[in-house]
């Protein structure tokens, strides 16, 4: 009698991949098979992923827990996954479950890895909990409060989401820059300002930078006002950056903060938030529809791997693309 099979992606060389058939291991006690709904690309680290640029000192970092295989190629990775538990502990059994587990249709897991989704949440929007709790972080990071005038540089996915937190604090006035003018239209919809790089605000209490660019970590600092934070999400890698620590930067006593989503803010972690609890929170946070609009793409999975070039290309259009089972 053969084993069951699932079929999931790997990555096998820079920009290529394809489409591989596992054997599914036979359930021991406390693990439970996950049929998969969603599961979200991320556009950013899979880009490094697929490349086979993952520096060699960041390999040990920048695995995710459930990924097959080692850096550069083959590489089974991802971790953004939305299922229904179709066998394993009987309490969990029918649930739907968010995993930060790669793109696979069918898997099996410790039950230890199993996140409960909402009743309220629906499934596809679910898949943004990883994005989601990277956001959530960084307001923790940046001690944003209401009535704080608040700058973003970089409406990615991260960004955005960090601009729809902000945006609902009691009186923020939060603005979104970047270079694409498309982005006005989503800042307006999720209760936010748009400027272009030139004409970023100045002063502000609070500013987020995601763009990954050394001109958007300048933007930053120069949209900065004397004492205020600007907190740095991006991920450079092994990249060497320049930034402008001189001028407003040294003479305003602005803090440069390093916001990272695999420790929890330390603040939280102080009062007890662990990475369960802050998924949860994460999870909760989705609970809005507007978020929505930034899902601008949703594929099955048999085309996943043929679009890989497409979706992760430098200049891909769009926001979030979700892979549907």
């Amino acid at each position: 009698m053969s084993r069951p099979s699932s079929s999931a992606l790997f990555y096998t060389a820079p920009m290529t991949a394809e489409r591989r058939i596992l054997p599914l291991p036979a359930l021991q006690p406390g693990e439970a098979l996950v049929r998969t709904e969603f599961t979200a690309l991320s556009r950013g680290t899979e880009r490094l992923v697929a490349s086979g640029l993952v520096p060699p000192e960041e390999q040990a970092r920048m695995r995710c827990p459930l990924q097959e295989g080692d850096f550069p190629f083959p590489v089974k990775y991802g971790y953004c996954a939305i299922g229904v538990v179709e066998d394993g502990p009987a309490e969990w059994i029918g649930k739907r479950v968010f995993v930060l587990h790669p793109h696979q249709d069918r898997f099996v897991c410790a039950a230890s890895w199993l996140n409960p989704v909402p009743d309220f949440l629906p499934s596809h929007r679910a898949a943004l909990a990883a994005n989601m709790e990277t956001a959530l972080n960084a307001i923790w990071d940046s001690g944003v409060s209401a009535a704080d005038r608040v700058v973003v540089v970089g409406g990615g996915l991260v960004g955005l989401l960090v601009t729809a937190l902000a945006a609902r604090m009691p009186g923020t006035e939060v603005t979104l820059v970047d270079l694409n003018p498309l982005r006005a239209d989503i800042a307006g919809h999720l209760g936010a300002h748009f400027a272009m790089p030139d004409h970023a605000p100045k002063g502000a209490d609070i500013v987020f930078h995601t763009s990954a660019s050394a001109a958007g970590l300048a933007t930053a600092i120069g949209a900065a006002g004397p004492e205020a934070r600007v907190i740095e999400l991006s991920w450079y890698g092994a990249k060497p950056v320049q930034a402008p620590l001189g001028g407003l930067f040294h003479a305003g006593r602005v803090s440069l903060v390093s916001s990272q989503v695999g420790t929890v803010s330390p603040g939280h972690a102080a009062r007890g938030w662990t990475y369960s609890s802050r998924l949860q929170a994460a999870l909760r946070l989705l609970a809005d529809d507007r978020l929505d609009a930034l899902i601008t793409e949703t594929l099955p999975f048999p085309d996943l791997a043929p679009a890989i070039p497409r979706l992760l290309a430098a200049d891909a259009p769009g926001l979030a693309t979700l892979i549907r089972y």
